[in-house]
């Protein structure tokens, strides 16, 4: 049984401090607090060590992530972190989105549907620490293989020092940064997202870096 991280204990209680909802009544993580302690409570029962990174509870297996805890307006959810490798016999596991290469995602929205699937989520759990065991990698497509976005093509030609700074990223910063932009359905969405982030593309941090 993994040892209770007290920092999971404040996300529970507060939520991530990631937008100005952090610790109101309107935060996300607060209509999900019984299926996020069910949960957790499934996970300190596996082999996983409980962390907090990027803001959500964490669980890691000598030190890989494994998934990550969450709540989101509609539901709550794991994320496995290498899901695509999972053989997901009963077909649960949701791909968030087209582009998503390697994380698959189990949700609920109440406790009762956590309570029905504690079983299988251990058996994900345990299949997935002997993904980390068997030292497995998700092969991912190139990033040239990714669109970029009409309007990352007219910053780079805006600013050549923006474009340097981008493809001086790792591939997978560059995949990830690549994937946000993109998944915003409005234009104008895009060019807010491409310009947010720029301080963090001439750092050199990922998407989800600090």
């Amino acid at each position: 049984m993994s040892d209770m991280n007290p920092k999971v204990d404040d996300y529970i209680r507060m939520g991530c401090g990631r937008c100005e909802l952090f610790d109101t009544p309107d935060c996300k993580v607060h209509p999900f607090v019984e299926e996020l302690q069910a949960l957790r409570a499934i996970l300190l029962e596996t082999d996983l060590t409980e962390d907090v990174k990027w803001s959500f509870p964490c669980y890691t297996y000598n030190g890989s992530n494994v998934l990550i805890l969450s709540a989101l307006k509609n539901y709550c959810s794991l994320d496995f972190f290498k899901g695509v490798l999972l053989k997901d016999p009963e077909g649960v596991l949701i791909q968030q989105t087209e582009n998503m290469q390697a994380t698959r995602q189990l949700r609920y929205t109440s406790v009762e549907q956590v309570e029905a699937q504690a079983d299988l989520i251990k058996a994900y759990v345990a299949e997935a620490i002997e993904i980390e065991k068997q030292g497995l990698k998700v092969e991912y497509k190139d990033t040239s293989e990714f669109d970029v976005p009409d309007e990352l093509v007219a910053v780079f030609e805006e600013d050549p020092q923006y474009e340097t700074a981008f493809y001086s990223l790792t591939p997978g910063r560059q995949r990830g940064y690549l994937l946000y932009f993109a998944s915003a359905k409005q234009s104008k969405t895009r060019t807010s997202r491409i310009e947010k982030y720029r301080s963090k593309v001439f750092d050199g941090k990922g998407v989800h870096e600090r």
